[in-house]
C-alpha cells in the first residue's frame, strides 16, 4: 500500500515560536500560510507541518499523489481505493472520505494507541 509522502503535523501553540525553533535546526518553509496559522517545514527528507488551532493532537500525515517535495507523482493510489482496503481490513475511520467523488479528499483514523492517522490527498 502506498501512502504517499509522510509528514508529522504538530498541533502548536505559537507557530511563529515554533518556525523559528524548527528554523534553529534547520527547517525551512516549503509551503503554507503563517498569516492562517499553518507551515510546512523541510529539512533534507524530514517534514512537519505546524498548525495553531487546526486540531487537538499531533497526527501522523500521509499525502497521496505527492512526494516529499510536494511534486505530484504520475502514479499513485487514490486516496477513496486506500480506505476502501483499509476498511476491508477492518480498520474504523473517524472520518471518511466521499467514495463517489474525484480530486482532493482526505479521511482520518486513529492506530490502536489512540494517535490520530490523516490521509490527505490535495489532487
Amino acid at each position: 500500500m502506498k501512502l504517499g509522502a509522510f509528514s508529522i503535523s504538530l498541533s502548536v501553540k505559537n507557530i511563529y515560536k515554533s518556525k523559528s525553533f524548527y528554523e534553529k535546526l534547520g527547517f525551512e518553509t516549503l509551503g503554507g500560510d503563517i498569516t492562517q496559522n499553518w507551515l510546512i517545514m523541510k529539512n533534507e527528507n524530514c517534514i512537519i507541518g505546524l498548525f495553531q488551532g487546526m486540531f487537538e493532537k499531533n497526527m501522523l500525515t500521509f499525502n497521496p499523489g505527492w512526494n516529499e517535495n510536494a511534486e505530484n507523482l504520475d502514479s499513485f493510489t487514490d486516496i477513496r481505493d486506500l480506505q476502501k482496503q483499509l476498511k476491508a481490513e477492518g480498520i474504523q475511520m473517524l472520518m471518511e472520505a466521499d467514495e463517489s467523488s474525484e480530486g482532493p479528499a482526505s479521511f482520518t483514523m486513529e492506530d490502536p494507541d489512540g494517535n490520530p492517522i490523516l490521509i490527505d490527498q490535495h489532487r
